[in-house]
């Protein structure tokens, strides 16, 4: 049924992909709401028919309550209707459609997915519906506000249950999961599940590969869907291991994403993808940015001793055709190690802590993050201020100097005075040298400061995690010190202390060789990237210095 929809921002329509644009106050009518990927089919006054952001409008309340008004009349008929078992409750067509819906042109994203109680067995599985939608605009899984099921599990797969998920800029928990699912157990995991932890020369250490993996997001292609309706890139990732390329667009890359945060982020910080995007998504800039955007991200990953060697990383890098990518995907949504489960598959072969030591570590790690991101946060506002002088005021000032110096040696060359000519012309080469130098201060920011920038925004995206990983040892922490209290009132038994204090130790051995990890990095980061920047920057005042030497050499000596 045609609803009405008032525009709430401009969104002008891409090329080539059916889009329709529109003004804000516009008036549409709602053709299509079943179009999925965040997208509606509308149709303005002129009769043109495109697709528009879903969050770029506002349906008319009264559209949209007649709409569900006789959609639920139309369902109980169908509960009450001796036929239902072939349309209603068990019916599968029922409840095959899922609403993804956008937020204005911000950051944020919400996605929702409906299912009816008690059936879930009759909605589309994540492989079925995923095809669907459009890489960008709506994912079907989300980073902030998930869900916490019983067993401390962070619940941000699609497929799952249903749920309704915020996608913020940076990953954050609904609420600390609950410590105590793993803080009682007694076991740990055995065999290829099992996550070692060494004492290294720094300290504790995960268990590094003896071939460091790696992989080359390339090559970049426009493929269409839907006959053409739906549009997408399509990335080429080539790892290092078995240099066999596999292709990937950006939503496999959140599914990715999702796995990874849902299985790993209570023990180590996940950083998020690069943004989302509704406009541009197929301008050259942008895919050029998203690519290597994703290729930092993924050499992050690859560089992660755990992450790296996972079922799904494994998978998403080496899937060979279409059935073992979706048996893959299957078998990994059904993990059941996720939330604070992974730290029973941890097992430390280190003297077990005391809750004292473990404090002090959090402590030091808490403080240390919070600084660092202090730090990033004012080095990338210093330099978006540097590169907004460097094409904006400072070019233009060195182009007016060069103005300037041009301008004089015009009026110079009025004088008629002999002798005239050698110091106007050298006046006249200053002023255009000037302007050159105009042109390369604006330009040097692509040069060096980009990548200084670029790799600082990734370090604010990882430091934006840490305060939700250990908000997970706080929280067991302090539930290790309820249980000196519940000892006393007999509540607990001394046995079931220990494991926890045990556990609590394992945790603790967990996050000390995850910041190690990160320093190391740190440390290899910042190195090499401060030489490269410092390299640059010599060789553009060098230039800029053999450009003014040249100048200087057109003046005679009086």
């Amino acid at each position: 049924m045609s609803v009405k929809a008032q525009v709430l921002y401009d969104f002008p329509a891409e090329p080539g992909n059916n889009e329709l644009s529109v003004q804000e106050g516009e008036i549409l009518t709602v053709t299509n709401q079943n179009v999925g990927g965040g997208w509606v089919e509308a149709r303005n006054s002129r009769g043109n028919v495109g697709l528009v952001p879903e969050d770029y409008i506002e349906i008319n309340p009264v559209s949209t309550q007649a709409s569900a008004t006789k959609y639920i009349d139309a369902q109980n008929q169908g509960y009450n209707s001796s036929s239902a078992n072939t349309q209603g409750v068990n019916g599968n067509e029922a409840w095959t459609a899922t609403t993804w819906s956008n937020n204005n042109p911000a950051d944020n994203w919400n996605s929702a997915e409906q299912e009816p109680a008690g059936n879930s067995g009759s909605v589309y599985s994540f492989d079925e519906e995923w095809d669907d939608d459009s890489d960008d605009g709506k994912s079907t899984v989300g980073y902030g506000g998930s869900q916490m099921e019983e067993g401390g599990t962070m619940q941000r797969g699609g497929g799952h249950s249903t749920m309704k998920i915020s996608l913020n800029k940076f990953p954050g928990f609904s609420k600390t999961p609950n410590p105590e699912v793993y803080l009682l157990t007694k076991s740990i995991a055995k065999g290829n599940d099992k996550l070692p932890i060494y004492a290294g020369e720094v300290g504790p250490v995960w268990l590094y590969p003896q071939i460091q993996l790696d992989c080359v997001v390339a090559d970049p292609k426009k493929g269409s869907k839907m006959y053409g309706l739906k549009s997408y890139i399509e990335y080429q990732i080539t790892p290092n291991t078995t240099n066999r390329p596999v292709n990937h667009r950006y939503k496999h890359f959140d599914w990715l994403y999702e796995r990874l945060v849902e299985k790993f982020a209570c023990a180590l910080p996940i950083p998020c993808l690069p943004d989302k995007q509704v406009t541009g998504r197929f301008e050259e800039e942008f895919i050029q940015m998203r690519m290597e955007r994703l290729q930092g991200w993924m050499s992050r990953m690859c560089r992660h001793p755990v992450i790296s060697n996972s079922d799904v990383f494994q998978l998403f890098l080496n899937y060979r055709d279409e059935k073992e990518w979706k048996l893959g995907k299957r078998k990994t949504e059904k993990d059941e190690i996720v939330g604070v489960k992974i730290f029973s598959t941890i097992d430390p072969e280190l003297p077990e802590l005391d809750p004292g030591q473990v404090e002090q570590k959090y402590e030091m790690y808490s403080q240390f993050t919070r600084s660092m991101d202090n730090s990033v946060k004012e080095l990338l506002a210093v330099g978006h201020l540097h590169w907004k002088r460097c094409t904006g005021p400072l070019q233009k000032e060195y182009r007016q100097i060069g103005k300037a110096f041009q301008n004089l040696s015009s009026v110079f060359n009025t004088s008629a005075y002999p002798r005239e000519s050698t110091l106007t012309e050298a006046l006249s080469a200053t002023g255009k040298t000037y302007e050159e130098i105009a042109e390369l201060v604006a330009g040097q920011p692509k040069k060096d400061l980009h990548f200084l920038m670029e790799t600082n925004n990734e370090y604010k995206g990882l430091l934006g995690c840490f305060p939700d990983t250990v908000a997970v040892h706080k929280a067991a922490i302090d539930k290790v010190k309820e249980a000196d209290h519940l000892v006393t009132m007999n509540k607990v038994s001394q046995q079931d202390k220990h494991i926890m204090e045990k556990n609590l130790s394992t945790m603790s051995y967990a996050l000390q060789a995850e910041m190690n990890h990160f320093h190391s990095n740190r440390i290899y980061d910042y190195n090499r990237l401060m030489q490269f920047y410092l390299e640059e920057q010599v060789k553009f005042y060098e230039t800029i210095a053999e450009k003014l030497k040249k100048a200087l050499g057109q003046y005679t000596t009086i």
